[in-house]
């Protein structure tokens, strides 16, 4: 039933355009109260990214689609046309469903907002399976562009997030009232992610597949690796990308951010010797076909998570790391 929902939703969009809504407020403000960003206008943004990315898509143009993205997302997408040009594959088309906005109730630049939108990618005018996806986008200045900073998936429900007559609430990322600020939750994630649960951070971050699960899955890399006579290093990093963040109605926060995986397989000492493997996906990414791992090969990853950061002030309490996108960005051998 709910693929069905879902699919029911993406149709519609093409009969009845993308309008949206905002989600439910659960206080109320004055309506006199300004914004510099209205949910208008972040319709707009949002339907106009929609309507140029198929576009672009649709002419194959590249270099235009790359205009419409930033941060993470641009990352990513230019990974994914290196590789889908590499096989002469045309770039995918998006169906959209109805989306939702967080619109936060801001008065100066950058602007920003976020989506939650049923999306499926389309072929031969046929979508495939659809997955609810978070998608944020920013405007820097008032002379700038609206771009797409991340996507993400998102299985089950948001958190609750605090609405004031139909606008989020924006959190500073040195917020204190939190567990983590949301500008050191990443950090404190990629300890977890590098070292395992045995580093102090595990205290803060709760279990799961994006976090000791990351750290299982490398270890278990790295080991297969070592049995073939390899090193294998990776580091999950921070990166010059925007950190978003939501109130929560407990008074936590949605924090949605951006980070590198940067993996590396190597001989002893990278010292010479057989050719090793270019993971799949990665090869696309290579600076020269002729590139060939004699020594090492690097495998760069670019990762959208988004995060629920608890208030500071719940007892026993957890960042939990509920959703993440992460596609090849970066490929060297030599």
């Amino acid at each position: 039933m709910i693929a069905a929902v879902a699919f029911a939703a993406v149709t519609s969009l093409a009969a009845a355009g993308c309008s949206g809504s905002a989600p439910a407020a659960s206080a109320t403000l004055s309506r006199n109260t300004s914004h510099s960003l209205t949910v208008a206008a972040a319709r707009m943004a949002y339907q106009q990214y929609v309507t140029q990315s198929r576009q672009y898509a649709a002419d194959g143009n590249r270099a235009k689609g790359l205009d419409l993205v930033a941060a993470a997302a641009w990352a990513q997408t230019k990974g994914q046309y290196e590789a889908l040009a590499s096989t002469g594959t045309a770039i995918p088309t998006y169906r959209y469903g109805t989306p939702t906005f967080y619109v936060p109730a801001l008065t100066d630049y950058p602007q920003w907002f976020m989506v939650r939108v049923p999306r499926a990618t389309e072929a031969n005018g046929h979508p495939g399976t659809v997955a609810a996806t978070l998608m944020v986008f920013d405007k820097l200045t008032p002379a700038g562009t609206w771009t797409l900073n991340g996507t993400t998936g998102i299985d089950g429900p948001l958190p609750a997030l605090k609405m004031n007559d139909g606008y989020a609430v924006d959190v500073a990322t040195n917020a204190a009232s939190l567990l983590l600020r949301p500008d050191v939750l990443g950090a404190t994630q990629a300890a977890v992610v590098d070292e395992g649960p045995a580093n102090p951070s595990a205290a803060l971050i709760s279990p799961g597949t994006l976090t000791t699960g990351l750290y299982t899955a490398q270890t278990t890399h790295a080991s297969a690796e070592a049995a073939h006579g390899l090193g294998y290093t990776w580091l999950l990093e921070g990166a010059p990308f925007p950190v978003f963040g939501l109130e929560t109605t407990d008074g936590g926060a949605l924090v949605l951010y951006g980070m590198y995986l940067n993996t590396a397989t190597s001989h002893h000492n990278l010292t010479a010797g057989s050719p090793i493997p270019v993971p799949a996906g990665f090869t696309p990414l290579l600076a020269a076909p002729t590139e060939i791992g004699y020594h090492a090969v690097y495998a760069n990853w670019t990762y959208q998570f988004a995060a629920v950061d608890p208030p500071s002030t719940e007892k026993n309490a957890k960042v939990s790391v509920i959703s993440a996108y992460g596609a090849p960005s970066f490929g060297h051998a030599y």
